[in-house]
């Protein structure tokens, strides 16, 4: 299962499940965005079953889970992606975007997660991936609805996996944290900005972040940090909260926006209803996009690195005691 399946992260996500000839159950409100997820699927060897969903009613998300189950078999991995947002300062956010926003990304994953847990723990297996952002650690100006969803899925997060624990459960629960990503939210999202937005530098391609979910479904790792910036901002937050918010406050705010005026479809976005049209998994900002992370190539093989350390310092060791 991949919710917020028909553009962006959750895009890029679907179909790299599907170059392992998953069977791989789509989730989103956009139909045609939907159907291209379909196709990329397929193309890249596996199964799709489409269902328009709207994350935010835990009714319609039981019901998708009902006809995937009935349709393709037990659910063995759910990953929880959607999201929306509006870009703006927080005072000139109406009360219902804000809502409406926390309900797609902060409840729209915990919806998701209870569809998924009422199926796995009783099979006492299964794995559930939460997409989640180096903004859950650090808010930044211009997304307090986004930074706040991320915030509270973090402590959700927490909550679950201790849960699962105290019960001795085999499911499984990881999250991943990712930078600034080249996909269209920042084309369909809401804006109220001066500018046009864009992710904050350095940017990634959506691929890298769903190779680091595909990775993070197969093993048993707690989190997963996406790209060098990412680190940064957690560490920043942790040791230098005041340095982090006085760096985003000067830089942040002009950083987020081009010098172009927002397009006339970010006016409303997808907030309240989907955008026609099918948008892929990338975004217009691909020219400063990176196409690898070495940061997340290393985490992928840190054992490997850890052990390679211990072989060179065991090595140093024994030509030490050898040359006296």
């Amino acid at each position: 299962m991949v919710t917020g399946a028909g553009a962006g992260v959750g895009r890029a996500i679907a179909r790299r499940f599907g170059e392992d000839g998953c069977k791989v159950a789509l989730l989103s409100r956009g139909e045609d965005g939907l159907e291209g997820a379909r196709r990329d699927v397929e193309a890249a060897g596996g199964t799709a079953l489409a269902l328009p969903t709207d994350v935010s009613d835990p009714e319609a998300v039981e019901a998708a889970a009902e006809r995937v189950e009935r349709e393709l078999g037990p659910i063995d991995v759910w990953v929880n992606d959607a999201m929306t947002t509006v870009f703006a300062f927080f005072e000139d956010i109406e009360p219902e975007e804000y809502r409406r926003a926390t309900d797609v990304t902060y409840h729209g994953m915990v919806w998701g997660t209870r569809s998924a847990l009422r199926r796995m723990v009783p099979r006492d297996r299964g794995k559930i991936v939460l997409v989640g952002s180096a903004l859950a650690f650090q808010g930044i100006p211009l997304q307090a609805p986004y930074c706040g969803a991320k915030h509270a899925a973090k402590g959700f997060f927490d909550s679950v996996r201790a849960e699962l624990k105290h019960k001795g459960s085999g499911v499984q629960v990881s999250m991943v944290h990712l930078p600034g990503v080249n996909t269209p939210q920042f084309d369909h999202c809401r804006a109220k900005t001066s500018g046009h937005p864009q992710p904050v530098a350095p940017v990634y391609q959506p691929e890298i972040a769903a190779d680091a979910v595909h990775w993070a479904a197969h093993h048993r790792r707690r989190q997963v940090y996406v790209g060098i910036s990412t680190l940064y901002t957690v560490l920043g937050s942790k040791f230098a909260p005041s340095i982090a918010e006085w760096y985003l406050a000067r830089s942040a705010v002009k950083g987020q926006q081009t010098e172009g005026p927002p397009d006339a479809q970010n006016k409303q976005g997808n907030l309240m209803e989907p955008q026609p049209g099918d948008r892929g998994a990338r975004g217009r900002f691909s020219g400063k996009a990176h196409e690898r992370s070495p940061q997340w190539m290393a985490s992928k093989r840190r054992g490997l690195l850890a052990a390679g350390a211990a072989f060179a310092g065991a090595a140093g060791l024994w030509a030490a005691r050898t040359e006296r």
